[in-house]
């Protein structure tokens, strides 16, 4: 079996494993389209998993482990041997994603804006924050973490003018990562990062003291849950107004986006349903929702275009 192929089952297992609302959703595609959100995924995992690492590894550590990885994918998309001293397995991934790419013309400063933001999670590292004053300044972070991930989908959904639905992609993909950054709130605040703006909070009389004690207390205080309740309405926002550009996707690709999107929207229903629990607890919604989210996109009349 060839490092592509290698890499392409092993990013569809990381994907089945991880990802699993991705998954789901994915396998609506078309089968070269699966292989290539696969390879997509199993990138963005290995990079992730780099950064977040439970062990004690030192950030120096991580950023060399980050930097290997960004350079393996700069040389396979140049056409370049892979420098030395990168696992088999995510050599193998790479090897795929670089396939994706070639075949899918996606952007290659995609990656790189990605890697930024990666690295901006790693102390030490380039524009190292852990801590963000405002949605603008968050946005610096969520564009190479989220919105170029929707950008690099567009031509894999078989969209011919990517300029056209660009704006609608990245906040898509904005929405997905604003959705994990309230899910995980207590997740994050444990290592030690705040990515809800404090801006937004503050207008609640909310913190980083307050925070920290309604972990200790085990339970969002009044305050906590009227921010939460505040930006859980910014997020449903944010995929309201994406949603032209998911009806706009063509009919062969656009339910599966259209089941990732109700699948992640009902996940601030879990966080609402649980009383904004999101110190102690993580939202999840019922693999049955999900099947039915998918179900119903994929039997939805095609939208009226304007």
């Amino acid at each position: 079996m060839s490092s592509v192929a290698d890499g392409y089952r092993i990013a569809e297992q990381l994907t089945a494993r991880h990802g699993r609302t991705y998954h789901l959703a994915a396998r609506l595609l078309p089968a070269d389209g699966r292989r290539a959100v696969a390879a997509l995924y199993g990138y963005a995992r290995i990079a992730d998993d780099i950064v977040d690492d439970p062990r004690p590894v030192p950030p120096a550590e991580r950023l060399a482990a980050l930097d290997r990885l960004t350079g393996a994918l700069a040389a396979a998309l140049a056409g370049d041997p892979m420098p030395p001293g990168l696992p088999g397995a995510q050599r193998a991934v790479v090897a795929a994603l670089a396939d994706t790419v070639a075949r899918y013309r996606i952007d290659p400063a995609t990656f790189t804006a990605f890697a930024r933001s990666m690295a901006m999670d790693v102390p030490g590292g380039p524009g190292f924050r852990n801590r963000y004053r405002d949605f603008a300044e968050l946005g610096e972070y969520t564009y190479g973490s989220a919105a170029v991930i929707g950008l690099q989908l567009l031509p894999v959904l078989g969209v011919h003018d990517p300029a056209e639905l660009r704006d609608g992609a990245a906040l898509l993909g904005e929405a997905f990562q604003l959705t994990n950054f309230l899910r995980d709130v207590g997740e994050d605040l444990r290592r030690d990062r705040i990515y809800l703006p404090a801006d937004q909070l503050a207008a609640f009389g909310v913190d980083e003291a307050v925070l920290r004690a309604d972990a200790r207390a085990g339970a969002p205080s009044p305050a906590l849950r009227r921010a939460l309740a505040h930006l859980v309405a910014v997020n449903r926002d944010q995929y309201r107004r994406a949603a032209p550009a998911v009806a706009a996707l063509p009919g062969r690709t656009r339910p599966a986006i259209a089941a990732a999107a109700a699948s992640y929207a009902a996940i601030l229903t879990e966080i609402e349903d649980s009383g904004f629990t999101v110190l102690t607890a993580r939202a999840v919604v019922p693999r049955r929702r999900r099947l039915r989210h998918a179900a119903t996109a994929l039997l939805a009349p095609r939208p009226a275009r304007s």
